[in-house]
């Protein structure tokens, strides 16, 4: 098992109700919050970047955290490699 695999996440959040940004922008300064991670946004996705176990075990943290919001989506695109470089 490789424990230095680096990963990149493309994530796209879709808060099914009418105040859909405060919850988003939740999401994004809790993951801003994990130092062994970069963190990247743009007008449609967020991007983190880092340690394969440390981006799975935030992303499980802070997933499962915005699903006490009901009806949330959410799109994952993972890559094992580090896109940040590129």
């Amino acid at each position: 098992m490789n424990v230095t695999m680096k990963i990149s996440v493309d994530i796209s959040y879709y808060p099914l109700k009418d105040e859909f940004i405060p919850p988003i922008l939740d999401f994004i300064d809790r993951m801003n919050k994990y130092k062994t991670l970069t963190v990247q946004t743009n007008g449609m996705s967020t991007q983190v970047f880092g340690n394969y176990f440390d981006v799975m075990n935030a992303l499980t943290k802070e997933i499962h955290q915005s699903f006490e919001l009901p009806h949330s989506v959410f799109i994952l695109k993972i890559i094992n490699t580090d896109l940040e470089k590129h």
